[in-house]
């Protein structure tokens, strides 16, 4: 992908992507550390959350097929590559889709606002 494209410059194409994914990405605000193939770890926030991918803030240019491991509270570290980068925003894909079950306990946890909620 061209690494001017903003996925979320216009709702409409946004909308339109949407249906294309194997799953719809819920809007969420989770810290987390994403960790470059052959680079330490830095502390991110992961902004929506798919079974196939997530984005997250990645102020330093990532490049399209870079390989990087996102750790999430309470998880193991998640394989996924990147897709796109534009503004410090970096876009990936899962190497394998998120359990469904796992996709489901994290949104249950973050609601959106970052504040972490136990699972009783």
């Amino acid at each position: 992908m061209h690494e001017d494209w903003d996925p979320y410059a216009n709702e409409a194409y946004y909308q339109a992507t949407q249906e294309d994914r194997c799953a719809p990405r819920s809007k969420v605000n989770i810290p987390a550390s994403l960790r470059p193939s052959g680079a330490k770890s830095f502390h991110t926030v992961v902004h929506d959350l798919s079974l196939g991918g997530f984005s997250a803030t990645a102020l330093n240019r990532m490049h399209v097929g870079t390989i990087c491991w996102l750790t999430l509270p309470g998880l193991e570290a998640l394989q996924s590559e990147v897709v796109w980068w534009q503004r410090g925003q970096v876009g990936c894909a899962f190497a394998n889709l998120l359990s469904p079950i796992i996709h489901d306990n994290i949104l249950q946890r973050y609601r959106g606002d970052g504040v972490y909620r136990p699972v009783a």
